[in-house]
């Protein structure tokens, strides 16, 4: 049965400071900067929020943790335990394991590679992973992709962590490149679909043909100039999924004007009639 779950996407504007990490071209390293945001909203206490909210998921964007020490790590994986809400995702927002530049792929992957190990520690069932920033035109990037993707899978499989990807950036733009990766592996790569990452005009084909291989759905909507809701847009996409197989969590994506969760739960209003 499919179930309304939430990215902490849609709540960062109150989560604290968000840490970037981002590839330095000069010093070849990683580095980390840190943006400034009001923090009215703790991410170890959202698993009880969520509960009263009737949500029985959560996706976690990794710069929203607020350190990777290990008794923080045991808190929240304790605090979705004790609510028995489900670490569904994390959702790794950097690297470009598609990169030619060999010493900064081989960096990158070492990079994910922690956030396995952080995965595992809160007991998350899956970490999502870029498929990379190449053109989707890029052949020889896609088989750097793949490549780079099995040694994640050969890392992750004995941790108990579930390596996923997302029509995300450049490279995964298309529900060609999509297919490509993940029908190369056998069903040991995952696959969100999110609907705000298409374009237009091939927007309701591509999450048809993807719908079958997901594993979360993000479900975001368009609004327009005065932030109202493309109501029929959205609905569209959710009755494709609705008309599916699909059985997993429709997670609900808001990054849009005023109050997130009066955002939230006007997605939610809609999002939970195509729920089983």
């Amino acid at each position: 049965m499919s179930h309304l779950s939430l990215t902490t996407w849609s709540l960062h504007r109150e989560l604290g400071p968000l840490r970037w990490t981002y590839w330095d071209d000069v010093e070849k390293t990683h580095k980390t900067r840190i943006e400034q945001q009001p923090e009215n909203t703790k991410l170890v206490g959202l698993p009880s929020i969520l509960e009263k909210q009737g949500l029985k998921s959560l996706e976690v964007c990794h710069f929203h943790f607020q350190n990777t020490e290990n008794e923080y790590l045991v808190e929240m994986r304790n605090a979705f335990k004790k609510s028995g809400i489900t670490f569904h995702c994390l959702l790794l927002d950097y690297g470009d394991i598609s990169s030619p530049d060999d010493e900064r792929r081989k960096s990158d992957i070492k990079f994910i590679k922690k956030w396995i190990d952080i995965a595992e520690k809160v007991e998350a069932k899956s970490i999502r992973v870029i498929g990379g920033e190449a053109n989707p035109s890029d052949t020889a990037a896609l088989e750097r992709s793949m490549d780079s993707f099995q040694q994640l899978i050969d890392y992750a499989e004995p941790k108990g962590v579930r390596v996923v990807t997302e029509n995300f950036k450049s490279l995964t733009s298309t529900k060609e490149n999509c297919e490509k990766l993940i029908s190369s592996f056998n069903k040991k790569l995952g696959l969100t679909v999110d609907f705000g990452n298409f374009e237009q005009g091939v927007k309701f084909d591509s999450i048809q043909a993807l719908v079958p291989f997901a594993e979360s759905i993000h479900a975001k909507a368009n609004y327009d100039h005065n932030g109202l809701i493309d109501k029929g847009e959205f609905e569209k996409s959710l009755q494709i999924v609705a008309n599916s197989d699909y059985n997993g969590p429709i997670t609900l994506v808001y990054d849009g004007p005023g109050n997130l969760w009066d955002g939230i739960n006007e997605v939610k209003m809609i999002a939970e009639k195509y729920c089983d």
